[in-house]
């Protein structure tokens, strides 16, 4: 890995703990139910994306939490701004995670294969 790597990993390492730290302090009760899977962090470290836990909300409700989660964007970057001492925080972007969600299609078209294929024979 290369020193500018480290620092990315570093800086998504620190993200990915002081997000859910941030989220726990605010005050609205439907937010703090979010758990933040991942953070990716740009190469230049001006943005990350912020990956959540999906659990099994409706679409509705991911909308709801989209607005929410846009609205408090600023405190959330402020608190990891002043935590970590930095001159400006990236910008936050969430995004609900749904790889789970593909591995099991995939894994569904798997099993349907080898289905196919046992009938076949």
């Amino acid at each position: 890995m290369t020193p500018a790597q480290i620092k990315i990993k570093r800086t998504e390492s620190m993200l990915k703990e002081l997000i859910p730290e941030a989220i726990s302090g605010l005050a609205d009760a439907r937010i703090r139910e979010i758990d933040v899977i991942d953070v990716k962090c740009s190469k230049g470290k001006s943005d990350a994306k912020v990956y959540l836990d999906p659990h099994d909300y409706t679409p509705m409700e991911k909308s709801a939490f989209m607005k929410l989660l846009e609205k408090v964007r600023p405190i959330i970057e402020e608190h990891c701004m002043k935590d970590q001492g930095w001159f400006r925080s990236p910008h936050l972007t969430f995004v609900f995670d749904d790889t789970l969600e593909r591995s099991k299609n995939i894994e569904a078209l798997f099993a349907k294969i080898a289905k196919e294929k046992k009938d076949e024979s």
